[in-house]
């Protein structure tokens, strides 16, 4: 349902801090681990690399210098952050959350932290939770962290999935300000588990216990029913942005800046022309970043933001479609008031 913000204060995002590995994996590579093409693969996504994290490293070790440069970036200290909410299907444990990982390797002594699991719309979904927590008045700062290691759920003998998806994180920082001020104007949420079997790991949980034959059979890997997410994903994410525009009572010429979930480049045009928006208002990083899941969004504000696109006042429209399935949509002026 959509929510407009009226609370005492709004919430701001202020700062922004990323971390990739270091190693590309490039198509012409993945040409040579399973029957696909350089041509297939940019035709039809848009990808061209991605990001490969080490096998013996977990999302923390991107997680917590995201977080760092994050704060570095916004002038604040450590001991100030009230809350740490990380987006991710890909943390270091079930337990601990890779949130209080974060706390400890920040030196964030007076946070809180915890986990969120919501695939491709962790961000938005993370971002709306600390807008509450910080227009209620029970949070001032919180950093919230979108992230994956997307490497780990990967099968590389699957020519369907294996292609799509990358590793890295990113970090923003939320804040209280002014509610006449910046920030998070409304956001709007939807699910539908219905269609949870067609983008699953089915061997991830408590409904599917690794055994010898749940691992022979690849069951601990994202399955995608491909065809029918891509056309969720196309319907869902032009419908979000349309409906929280018209509850704000806005429209695409109201959007200086759309920072979508980077799935597809097929997905993200059409959401683009269906809001009127020309290719310089549009944020696409896919073809170096290809799908990190809960670290989509923040990657593509970091580049806008490296770029003069995204700046103080900026009007932003972030969506988001996956796994769930789920969606969804903010709409924030960048920056502190």
């Amino acid at each position: 349902m959509p929510h407009t913000v009226r609370g005492r204060a709004r919430a701001q995002c202020v700062a922004v801090g990323t971390a990739l590995p270091e190693r590309r994996l490039t198509n012409a590579e993945l040409e040579r681990m399973v029957e696909t093409s350089d041509d297939w693969i940019v035709s039809r996504t848009g990808i061209r690399e991605r990001r490969i994290a080490p096998p013996d490293q977990g999302l923390s070790h991107l997680a917590i210098p995201a977080a760092r440069r994050c704060l570095d970036h916004a002038g604040v200290q450590p001991a100030e952050i009230d809350g740490i909410i990380v987006a991710t299907i890909t943390g270091d444990y079930v337990m601990p959350s890779t949130a209080n990982l974060v706390q400890h390797g920040i030196g964030a002594a007076n946070a809180w932290g915890f986990d969120l699991l919501n695939a491709c719309n962790g961000f938005v979904a993370a971002l709306s939770a600390a807008t509450a927590y910080i227009e209620s008045g029970h949070a001032r700062r919180i950093l919230v962290i979108g992230g994956d290691i997307m490497s780990s759920v990967v099968d590389y003998r699957d020519r369907n999935t294996c292609i799509l998806f990358g590793d890295g994180c990113g970090a923003v920082l939320v804040e209280a300000g002014s509610p006449d001020g910046h920030g998070v104007l409304g956001f709007e949420m939807h699910s539908d588990g219905g269609g949870g079997g067609d983008l699953i790991i089915p061997s991830s949980g408590s409904a599917m216990v690794a055994s010898a034959a749940v691992l022979e059979r690849g069951d601990q890997f994202v399955k995608q029913n491909g065809i029918v997410v891509f056309q969720q994903a196309i319907r869902r994410m032009a419908e979000v942005c349309d409906s929280l525009l018209t509850t704000l009572g806005l429209s695409g010429a109201d959007v200086d800046l759309l920072v979508p979930h980077q799935a597809n480049r097929r997905i993200i045009e059409p959401t683009a022309k269906r809001l009127g928006l020309s290719a310089d208002k549009v944020v696409i990083n896919i073809d170096r970043m290809a799908n990190t899941t809960g670290a989509t969004i923040p990657l593509a504000l970091a580049d806008a933001l490296a770029d003069g696109r995204l700046k103080s006042g900026s009007r932003v429209l972030l969506a988001a479609f996956g796994g769930g399935l789920t969606w969804g949509a903010c709409y924030l002026t960048w920056g502190r008031t």
